[in-house]
């Protein structure tokens, strides 16, 4: 099975502030834009090995921190820039998002995330079995600030999904599980209808909405079904520390590929039956909120982790570590913001030296 991995950073300059990090995607940095100013993204090729997916995003992270340095800038990798960011958006698609969206845009604005693509294999059983890896974003959280205040582990998750408004829930929160491909194609075309009917509202015609959006992109949530790449993508986790990222993503298909050749059981499966047990959707979400709200802290969460295959210890969330006051003053969140650069590039030098047997292939 293929792993791809898109990470997302900020970019600060040298005193910490956010700034416009978009001239570095015009110079050879291997770093793509997005959607607001202070924000660009590195994408890895799909490898079937898993060393080979550590060199490559190494190597292009490499390339994205030297470019940043000579402009001058920092990369950051944190899931909410800490304090807020009302930075302006970077293309017309970016603008009429922002014009749909009005005030609920704010998420958007002020989260960071990592998405993990897996090559589509058995497209039903990998949608419904992402679902239910959904809490295993505690294993990466990064910032439990969102906006000033410290709120959850993981706080761009919080703010994802829960502070988009009610209109937009939909295309940002966690589905439930899908019988088949079918049934979820029609959620995702009736999110679609709903969405342009929304954009109409504010004033923007279907014709419009179809030239910058196709009912695929316009569904932002944890797991995405992608006709066109083709994988099965997966967001819920922070962006965080690339050494740790790949070490999810290996984590992750491990368990993703046995679904070539098991199916998914809600709840306990027969005595040696070729199953992967999974909680029923309701379970799923009680442990999904604690490890938003208490990462690795909720034993619950960690009892989870271990029964699907994980192994919590091995894991160090920035989230964990970042200690500071109840609000942060913008001084603070500047200091924080280049603490974490420089935490960066310290991960990026040395990851790859040291790797894990058992992670070297998915």
């Amino acid at each position: 099975m293929k792993v791809g991995i898109e990470m997302e950073f900020w970019t600060v300059d040298e005193q910490g502030r956010l700034c416009d990090g978009q001239p570095l995607t015009e110079t050879a940095a291997p770093l793509e834009p997005e959607f607001i100013e202070p924000l660009v993204e590195v994408r890895t090729a799909p490898h079937e090995q898993g060393v080979d997916l550590r060199r490559d995003l190494r190597s292009r992270l490499r390339a994205a921190l030297g470019a940043a340095h000579d402009a001058g800038m920092h990369l950051v990798p944190l899931g909410t820039p800490l304090t807020g960011s009302a930075a302006a958006v970077t293309s017309d698609r970016g603008e009429l998002f922002e014009r749909i969206y009005g005030d609920h845009i704010t998420s958007a604005k002020n989260c960071a995330g990592t998405h993990v693509h897996f090559e589509k294999v058995a497209p039903v059983r990998q949608l419904n079995l992402l679902t239910a890896l959904d809490p295993a974003l505690a294993l990466v959280n990064s910032s439990p600030y969102y906006l000033g205040e410290r709120l959850q582990q993981s706080s761009r998750a919080q703010a994802y999904r829960q502070r988009s408004g009610g209109e937009f829930a939909e295309y940002c929160d966690l589905w439930s599980y899908t019988d088949s491909v079918a049934e979820w194609d029609d959620r995702v075309a009736a999110s679609f209808q709903g969405f342009q009917d929304v954009a109409a509202d504010r004033g923007v015609d279907p014709s419009t909405v179809a030239d910058y959006f196709s009912p695929e992109d316009a569904v932002l949530n944890p797991v995405r079904l992608r006709d066109t790449l083709p994988t099965v993508e997966w967001r819920a986790p922070d962006t965080g520390l690339p050494s740790q990222t790949v070490d999810l993503a290996l984590d992750m298909a491990a368990v993703v590929e046995r679904t070539a050749e098991e199916s998914l059981a809600v709840g306990d499966p027969y005595p040696d039956a070729d199953e992967i047990a999974i909680p029923t959707f309701d379970e799923l979400r009680e442990i999904t909120d604690a490890a938003i709200r208490e990462g690795l802290a909720s034993p619950e969460v960690c009892r989870y982790l271990l029964k699907m295959g994980f192994d919590p210890g091995s894991y160090h969330p920035l989230a964990s570590q970042l200690a500071g006051p109840e609000t942060l003053t913008a001084e603070a969140g500047r200091r924080l913001r280049l603490d974490a650069a420089g935490t960066l590039r310290h991960d990026v030098r040395t990851m790859g030296s040291a790797t894990p047997e058992s992670r070297v292939s998915p």
